[in-house]
């Protein structure tokens, strides 16, 4: 079996030549990420323009995903190497970008002072550092390191949310969007996010003339506005690194599955993020613990997983990328289809509210799935202008392969996240049974059935509502 989950991999210093993005293509890289918190915006754009120009040369669909910086908190810079914190350590915290040291970080954050409580929990990167508050002194906070760690660049530090007076997306997000939309991004990530107001904010054009909003998890508040959240996006992340650190830790794995459940179950693609790989950033292979990550990610029912620092500054990004597609490659044919499908069948969301079109589509790619099953059909193939009803077939987690035929570049490119999906352009015609009968040709043109095979078509007609899947056809290749 093919792989069917898909992998995002972070652009970086380590990764960005041609040669390099060329290999993680190969290699099984389905999403290039490029995050915009570090470096200047022309790079971000050669950066964006290059995975462009190779995806091109190499005739593949590789969707961008540009991540938006959010209302990061970042740390002034740590001398070259770095510094270790030990546990017990005092460490004083102040306003500002500068250097910082050993003795003293500089916190790029006016309201420090204001908003951060004696007793707050303060993480810094991923968590690999964890101080408590223990007082003020002038205009410093005193800190004891309760977790010591290695710290070096300019990391983030997370402060609880329901502390922050920032609010996403800011100003400086809304600026870069504007960039890239005028670029024609295929998805864009939203950070810290915590209401589906955050979300409308963007202000962006539906998919596919505008791009898929991938909204990122990683706040107390967003996991209680979830459903909200999920409605109002294209896609959700899972971003452990942040949520972990607003949550108790062993809750982190249940929320997880709920996240991706809820995401699935709404039609919309959830990715797993941080620190999947994270030893291979270093390491030629990864953790045993790892690999069961990323494993048990699948089995939760993810539709993609993600790389960040394996990639962006890994010794070895295509490495990293190829180990990724093989974890999931076996966790995809130890899946438990027939389970899953049932279990979403039984939570699918649907309301009473919903239009017309919503609730055809949704008795209609149900069916697709369950009468591909039930006639042995050997692929499902799905016309779609905007990739709906791609990603309504791809909550059910069909066995067969999945093909979303389109005749749009961009809705092509945002279906590189959608679970177990390949993109295909195909060129539509005149009349709905002429436009599947050319369908069908181009899909045996590229290789993707053979003539004889028993498929399932599923589109819209143009007689009703044009967002409606209201077709099924079961039909042989010719």
């Amino acid at each position: 079996m093919a792989r069917r989950t898909k992998i995002i991999a972070t652009i970086g210093p380590a990764s960005e030549d041609a040669s390099t993005l060329r290999a993680m293509m190969r290699a099984g890289m389905d999403v290039a990420r490029i995050g915009l918190a570090h470096g200047s915006l022309d790079d971000q754009v050669e950066k964006y323009r290059r995975v462009r120009s190779v995806a091109k040369e190499l005739n593949q669909h590789i969707g961008i995903l540009v991540d938006l910086p959010g209302p990061k908190i970042r740390c002034g810079r740590f001398p070259e190497g770095g510094v270790d914190l030990a546990e017990d350590q005092v460490i004083k915290l102040g306003i500002g970008e500068t250097v910082s040291s050993k003795e003293v970080i500089s916190v790029g954050y006016e309201s420090l002072l204001g908003d951060v409580q004696v007793g707050d929990n303060l993480a810094f990167g991923d968590g690999n550092v964890v101080v408590v508050v223990e007082g003020r002194s002038g205009d410093f906070l005193e800190a004891r390191v309760v977790h010591g760690g290695h710290l070096e660049g300019n990391p983030g530090i997370h402060i609880p949310s329901d502390r922050l007076r920032l609010t996403t997306p800011t100003d400086h997000d809304l600026k870069l969007l504007d960039v890239f939309v005028e670029l024609d991004a295929d998805m864009v990530a939203v950070s810290f996010v915590r209401s589906a107001h955050d979300i409308r904010r963007l202000g962006v054009e539906p998919t596919p003339r505008g791009p898929l909003i991938v909204a990122k998890i990683e706040t107390k508040a967003a996991v209680e506005n979830l459903e909200g959240i999920i409605e109002a996006s294209g896609a959700v992340m899972v971003a452990r690194g942040d949520l972990g650190s607003e949550t108790e830790i062993e809750e982190l794995p249940h929320l997880q599955k709920h996240i991706i459940q809820e995401c699935v179950a709404l039609g919309r693609p959830a990715i797993t993020a941080t620190q999947m790989l994270e030893s291979m950033v270093t390491a030629p292979m990864p953790t045993r613990a790892e690999a069961s990550d990323i494993a048990n990610a699948v089995f939760d029912g993810t539709s993609a997983v993600m790389l960040s620092g394996e990639t962006a500054i890994g010794r070895d990004p295509e490495n990293a990328v190829a180990t990724m597609a093989r974890i999931t490659e076996r966790a995809d044919e130890k899946f438990d289809y027939e389970a899953w499908a049932e279990h979403i069948q039984g939570i699918r969301r649907r309301s009473k509210n919903d239009a017309a079109y919503l609730r055809v589509t949704d008795a209609l790619t149900m069916a697709a799935a369950r009468t591909a099953s039930e006639t042995d059909a050997k692929a499902i193939i799905c016309l779609s202008r905007s990739g709906n009803t791609v990603r309504s077939v791809a909550r059910f987690r069909p066995k067969v392969p999945l093909f979303g035929m389109t005749f749009d570049d961009q809705t092509a490119n945002q279906l590189t996240l959608s679970w177990g999906t390949r993109p295909i352009i195909f060129e539509e015609r005149d009349t709905p049974a002429a436009t599947a009968a050319e369908a069908l040709s181009t899909a045996a043109r590229v290789g993707a059935v053979r003539s004889g095979d028993t498929v399932v078509v599923v589109s819209g007609s143009r007689a009703t509502d044009s967002r409606a899947t209201d077709t099924l056809n079961v039909l042989q290749v010719p």
